[in-house]
């Protein structure tokens, strides 16, 4: 590099086209690996380049070749005139004046003495672009003609020197045949460089493209006709790294008075025609992943992987067997110890709820035998033979119902309405309820499948006869005085879905999805206040916790959830909300260490003021993201609502039992012998009575119409907000 270093970016050299042309031209770069110079001009307008070899350029710029320094040539001064009466000397030296694209001429002019002048002229033709010197030196010596020639000689030698070096720099020095033959070999090698280096890199790039290409149909043909086969690539990888350990009906059955559990379906019939994929895993016996489908700005594939850990986790290769077994089962004893016990199935519709509650299905047909209310059925009539049970004489009675749109509706006496009280003693009873003596198995399947049958089903868009309410099935122990021993709850709740399936334009739909959503919240911050104790429980948000209330107070009541998930890529969203819900309840679950060191008193003070409150506005307090503004605009205006129309339909059954006495007065005119005075008399009074319960009715009948049209009103508020 020290052998050129005259050789940089920025000086101006000569080349030569392929044309013939020359002309100067800028180095913009030095390449020392390839030994070659990239040199750039202006053309027409443009910047033009190209790539030159340093042999090409050292041919044509000898003052840059390395150790081969440029000879000095004397320029010799022509005719100086020197007057030897004069002690000043006036040499006119070439100066360079720059005139761009034309061939110029170097001059060297001459000496003015004593006011004549003479001008020798020495014309030299140059290179394109080379513009002549001219220069002028004075001396003011005139006294010491001495010291003049000296200083004339050494000017001269300067001089000399210097046009020498332009001269070097500017002459044209013709290419010889061997320079030319040089440098097209030099840009022949360079081409064949680049072809060679081009072909090489295309060879290598087909090479990668066949074996990606290889790589995309092995992988296609694991599922051929799958569109989302890079989704289950990703996911085969992931569990490949994953080691799993499955529940075994052998393991440890752990004794908690809240368990959360989770239940992973396996595939149907449908989605295996849609090719859908499997996005949950279960690797061991306590946890869960969900490999949900995402996709990059660029659109790019990518799994987000979020994992979940519960008190069991159930894979599709689980029986409702297996499944009772660490559920159910272990509540059984509690309610022979005098306690309450409750067993919910939660989950999307379609995720297999009603397969686990009420039993296996085989096409349309449901065998009742093999879900969890037979199966507690069994061990119940089982408890009751044992020795420390037997001698109570303990009675079991069944009952099954349906709570619907915030009304209760008894499946065993043909759907009929039942009202929700509380009496004197905050307890809380289900009025007409119908409550069966049942002695064996074979009777509770039987309430069973005729309560299954009446249940209120919809099309929503997860299941076209989906259960849009919640099924409670209770088993009541009784002694001998008739008074509760306890109480086993098995809730098969309706679909969690939101959005399109509740914010809907028919009042029916969005009355049934918000009340399905408001009693899951409710009964989520149930749980809360039963994991910790003395905490309020907001059990009148909704009718399912108030019907279910005695199973969420004293020391002596557990609980199990088992949420239920759907495999499917398009459930993802769907089992997400299930499993974060169901992480919610099990972490709400655990008392945190800090809360138990405080004083008590403090709590029941907050607990007294809490109870003085609306339960829903309680629970807006503790569902701060779940519950907007709005929502709860729309919650409470649907409470009045419902309490509007049973006020109504009150009211009538009181116009239409006051009936009575007008037959009465009927029957009185039958006889030939009535006394008229009186019969008007008491008709009279019966109208004035019917007169007050018409206007009573009237009103409620206008106080329920308002009602529907503020609901009506709220709800285009909330669709309005919702986002699409």
């Amino acid at each position: 590099m020290t052998e050129v270093a005259g050789l940089k970016s920025g000086i101006s050299v000569q080349i030569r086209r392929t044309d013939g042309r020359q002309h100067e031209a800028i180095v913009s770069n030095v390449n020392w690996a390839t030994k070659s110079v990239m040199v750039e001009w202006p053309e027409h307008g443009e910047t033009r380049g190209k790539e030159i070899d340093f042999e090409t350029i050292f041919a044509l710029n000898s003052y840059l070749a390395p150790n081969n320094a440029a000879k000095e040539e004397t320029l010799e001064v022509s005719k100086i005139v020197r007057n030897p009466s004069r002690s000043s000397m006036n040499l006119r030296l070439p100066v360079a004046v720059p005139r761009p694209n034309y061939k110029s001429r170097v001059t060297m002019a001459s000496v003015a003495t004593n006011g004549t002048s003479e001008r020798a002229n020495t014309t030299t033709r140059g290179v394109e672009n080379i513009p002549p010197y001219q220069q002028q030196i004075s001396n003011n010596n005139r006294n010491n003609n001495v010291n003049d020639d000296t200083k004339v000689a050494a000017h001269n030698s300067t001089v000399g020197h210097n046009l020498t070096h332009a001269q070097t720099r500017t002459a044209i020095v013709p290419p010889s045949a061997a320079a030319v033959a040089a440098e097209r070999k030099a840009r022949r090698s360079n081409v064949v460089k680049e072809v060679e280096k081009l072909k090489q890199n295309r060879e290598e790039r087909r090479q990668r493209q066949a074996v990606q290409k290889e790589e995309k149909e092995a992988l296609m043909n694991i599922d051929p006709g799958n569109p989302n086969w890079q989704f289950l690539n990703m996911i085969r990888e992931y569990q490949a790294q994953l080691e799993f350990r499955p529940l075994r009906a052998t393991d440890k059955v752990d004794s908690n008075q809240i368990t959360v559990c989770v239940r992973k379906r396996p595939l149907n019939k449908k989605e295996n025609n849609r090719k859908e994929i499997d996005v949950i895993s279960i690797p061991r016996k306590d946890s869960i992943v969900v490999h949900e489908p995402r996709n990059k700005v660029d659109l790019t594939k990518y799994l987000e992987n979020q994992q979940f850990r519960f008190d069991y986790a159930f894979d599709e290769t689980c029986s409702n067997e297996l499944v009772y077994h660490f559920t159910a089962k272990p509540l059984v004893q509690t309610i022979f110890e005098g306690g309450m016990a409750t067993c919910f199935a939660y989950g999307q519709t379609g995720s297999g709820k009603t397969h686990t509650m009420g039993g296996t299905f085989t096409g349309k047909q449901q065998d009742c035998n093999k879900g969890i209310y037979a199966m507690v059925a069994k061990d119940v009539f089982q408890y009751l033979n044992i020795a420390p049970y037997k001698s109570q004489k303990l009675i079991v009675t069944s009952s099954f119902f349906e709570i619907y749109s915030g009304k209760v509706f008894d499946l065993l006496a043909d759907k009929a309405k039942l009202r929700v009280l509380e009496d004197g003693k905050q307890q809380v009873q289900v009025v007409g309820l119908t409550e069966r003596v049942v002695s064996s198995v074979g009777e509770v399947l039987t309430l069973i499948a005729s309560g299954n049958a009446a249940r209120t089903s919809g099309q929503t868009s997860a299941n076209s006869n989906s259960s849009r309410s919640h099924a409670v099935f209770q088993l009541t122990l009784r002694n001998a005085s008739h008074r509760v021993h306890g109480k086993f709850s098995l809730i098969d709740l309706a679909g969690n879905e939101r959005g399109a399936d509740t914010m809907s334009a028919d009042r029916l739909t969005r009355m049934e999805g918000a009340e399905i959503n408001k009693s899951l919240l409710a009964l989520k911050e149930c749980i809360r206040a039963l994991g910790r104790k003395g905490a309020h429980l907001p059990f009148r948000a909704s009718k399912l916790t108030q019907v279910l209330r005695d199973s969420f107070i004293g020391d002596n009541s557990r609980t199990c959830m088992i949420a239920m998930i759907s495999p499917g890529m398009s459930s993802c969203e769907h089992s997400l909300n299930t499993l974060r819900y169901a992480d919610r309840v099990k972490e709400l679950a655990a008392t945190d260490p800090m809360e138990e060191s405080y004083d008590s008193t403090p709590e029941v003070e907050e607990t007294q003021e809490m109870e003085q409150e609306s339960d829903l506005v309680a629970l807006r307090s503790l569902n701060h993201g779940e519950l907007s503004a709005d929502l709860y605009n729309f919650h409470e205006a649907l409470s009045q609502l419902q309490q509007l129309e049973d006020d109504m339909l009150d009211s009538l059954k009181v116009w239409i039992e006051a009936r009575s006495d007008e037959d009465r007065l009927i029957q009185i005119t039958r006889n030939v012998d009535y006394d008229q005075d009186l019969f008007a008399s008491q008709l009279d009074s019966l109208l004035d009575v019917r007169f007050k319960q018409l206007d009573v009715l009237r009103e409620r009948v206008k106080a329920f119409r308002r009602q529907l049209v503020n609901e009506e009103e709220i709800s285009k508020r909330i669709t309005a907000h919702t986002p699409r």
